[in-house]
């Protein structure tokens, strides 16, 4: 949905332009009356050429005609640039010396959070695997050779976590989302809609209402571990969630709309005492890059990204995490004891975008002894059904994958009432059972769909490597190999490879995290998975890449996890909600609103002047549950 929106070009479905929703209409102009009657014609009329249409960034920021044309004024204010700046403008947060008292007053503690999408594009860039692509990210954000080696005070990233780590509790929440609605314990509609992707969000928000309540009110896996890394270092630390600067690197422009969402702040969550320090509400996520985007981060720094070790941090860039108990759940390790209790998020059958739906199926799978699942493809590759069947084929759930702006549409439109006063009586009765005998009778006959914008899926995300720029990359690494006399004929440079081809090697890589993680899950248990990335690689020292509590710490306040095992998904809900004395309910959930269109209303004494960011961003924050 958002294969568009950048800082180049910063409009998504339509420009503004005669096409946008604001009324753009020509109306005659009143000529004056020189005789009781006059007869003309409609050309005469238009023949004087009327005054320029103007529609500002005010008008589509608060318009719920298009999706996401104006909210690019966000998306500016989150950019590499804000990062380095950022990092400039402030030390990084020493854990030691903050716990012994000696911390630097205007100090942040940097914290990161990496999509499983964002490491396949690098890994399908760079001709490496997916973990050693973690390695790099992990070499880039806290390494020497990184952005710690540059900048007024060195500041680099303290930790770094990968989303895939809070998506277990999405996946687990989400499972009982579905069960609770299929029982009627639940105020979700049937079907529950995935609301994991903003683009889509953005579009049900803004054009759609009628499908609001279907929307998951779960959070997603990057506004989850945002949630969770600034109310459990604000604790543990004893500092201010603004304290905490979180970056999130996706795969998709339209994260940055997510970040800025005024409910995924500290103000939804927080106690009252704690929000009272601050007179702004602090986002979960302050920041939001895509894969293009870290490219940039790094020329930008003057670092060569194939150039780093690709390889763990040294030990002295380890970092004890305050908590152990959730500590041994980001920073997991054991491979084996890991994907023991983790669903397959990253197979094939889970498809590109976190495996929602596969696990919603399989969970109630193993809740009828001999049933089965039944695939069948819809009128595309982006769209397929699902159906559970009992043991005795009497078909138990039916759940649906609808990928890109096209199948969207499609889905909403099925999902659309339908007027009762147009309907027979038993017309009207057949629907209110919830299931036609028709095939295509509406969406009403699914338990769940998974609704993503971009097509293909989030490996397809509009922040994602294209196919010409990694030609370039690796043309430009390769002739940089040959320069240091270090041929490697087997890494092609990817010439003559299709957009589509791209994409297949990117979901390549994005898969063989899993296929990796199953087969050396039944190896020797001192195999240790890796804190970011494809968990292939058998070096020795992962060991120390993966746990951030590798060296101890005089400190009582931070504690080791060696002697842990990671808790379950259930267990962490539990544990972090009774560690920050804070409701679930409020941690892991949010809401969504329509969004109501302002264009053409003005308030008296209001200048209507759109040039102004702080201006356009507060009205973004004023219309709450919009962009």
């Amino acid at each position: 949905m958002s294969a568009i929106l950048s800082a180049d070009d910063l409009n998504d479905f339509i420009s503004p332009s005669v096409a946008c929703i604001k009324p753009v209409e020509t109306l005659p102009t009143q000529r004056e009356q020189l005789l009781s009657y006059e007869v003309t014609t409609e050309d005469k009329v238009q023949a004087v050429n009327p005054p320029p249409t103007s529609i500002s960034l005010t008008d589509c920021l608060a318009c719920s005609g298009c999706v996401t044309s104006a909210e690019a004024v966000l998306i500016s204010l989150q950019s590499h640039t804000e990062v380095l700046s950022t990092l400039d403008a402030h030390p990084s947060l020493d854990v030691r010396k903050h716990v012994q008292g000696s911390g630097e007053p205007s100090s942040k503690l940097f914290v990161a959070s990496v999509s499983p999408q964002v490491r396949a594009s690098l890994a399908a860039t760079y001709h490496i695997s997916e973990r050693q692509s973690g390695y790099m990210i992990d070499q880039l954000l806290c390494g020497p050779h990184g952005l710690p080696g540059g900048g007024q005070y060195g500041s680099g990233f303290t930790y770094v976590v990968d989303t895939n780590r809070m998506r277990e509790t999405c996946l687990v929440l989400g499972a009982d989302e579905v069960a609770q609605s299929l029982t009627g314990r639940s105020t979700a509609a049937r079907p529950v809609l995935t609301s994991a992707c903003p683009g889509w969000v953005c579009y049900a928000e803004k054009t759609h209402p009628h499908v609001l309540p279907h929307l998951s009110k779960l959070k997603s896996p990057q506004a989850l571990t945002g949630t969770l890394l600034k109310s459990v270092l604000s604790k543990s630390l004893g500092i201010h969630p603004s304290q905490i600067w979180h970056l999130a690197i996706m795969p998709c422009f339209d994260k940055k709309l997510e970040a800025s969402r005024e409910e995924l702040t500290d103000r939804w969550w927080a106690n009252d005492q704690d929000t009272d320090a601050s007179p702004l509400p602090v986002r979960d996520v302050d920041c939001v890059i895509t894969s293009r985007e870290l490219l940039t981060l790094a020329n930008d720094r003057g670092i060569n990204l194939p150039s780093l070790p690709l390889t763990s941090l040294p030990k002295e860039y380890h970092i004890p995490f305050p908590d152990s108990t959730i500590s041994s759940f980001l920073f997991p390790k054991s491979r084996r004891r890991h994907y023991k209790h983790r669903d397959l998020a990253q197979s094939s059958a889970g498809g590109t975008s976190g495996g929602y739906l596969h696990y919603i199926l399989t969970s109630q799978q193993s809740r009828h002894r001999g049933s089965t699942i039944h695939t069948q493809r819809g009128r595309n590759a982006d769209v397929t059904e699902f159906t559970l069947f009992s043991s005795t084929q009497e078909p138990l759930l039916k759940c649906a994958r609808f990928y890109g702006f096209r199948n969207i549409q499609n889905l909403v439109r099925r999902l659309k009432p339908v007027r009762g006063s147009r309907l027979s009586a038993a017309a009207g009765a057949r629907r209110k059972e919830g299931i036609g005998n028709r095939k295509d009778d509406g969406a009403g006959e699914y338990a769940y769909v998974e609704v993503m914008a971009c097509p293909g899926g989030c490996t397809n995300g509009g922040g994602q490597i294209r196919v010409d720029e990694a030609i370039a990359l690796q043309s430009a690494a390769q002739r940089g190999r040959e320069l240091e006399g270090e041929m490697d004929h087997d890494a092609g440079n990817g010439a003559g490879l299709s957009q589509k081809d791209w994409l297949r090697r990117v979901d390549s890589a994005y898969f063989s995290a899993h296929s990796s993680a199953s087969s050396n899950a039944e190896c020797d248990g001192s195999e240790i998975n890796s804190q970011l990335g494809d968990p292939n690689d058998d070096d020795d020292d992962d060991d120390d890449h993966l746990d951030p509590d590798r060296e101890m710490h005089d400190d009582p306040n931070i504690a080791s996890d060696h002697e842990l095992d990671p808790p379950t998904a259930k267990d962490l809900l539990t544990y972090w909600s009774a560690y920050t004395s804070i409701p679930l309910e409020k941690l892991a959930y949010t809401t969504f609103r329509k969004v109501e269109s302002d264009v053409g209303k003005s308030k008296k004494g209001t200048a209507s002047r759109p040039g102004q960011m702080e201006g356009i961003a507060a009205l973004a924050g004023s219309i709450g549950g919009g962009w």
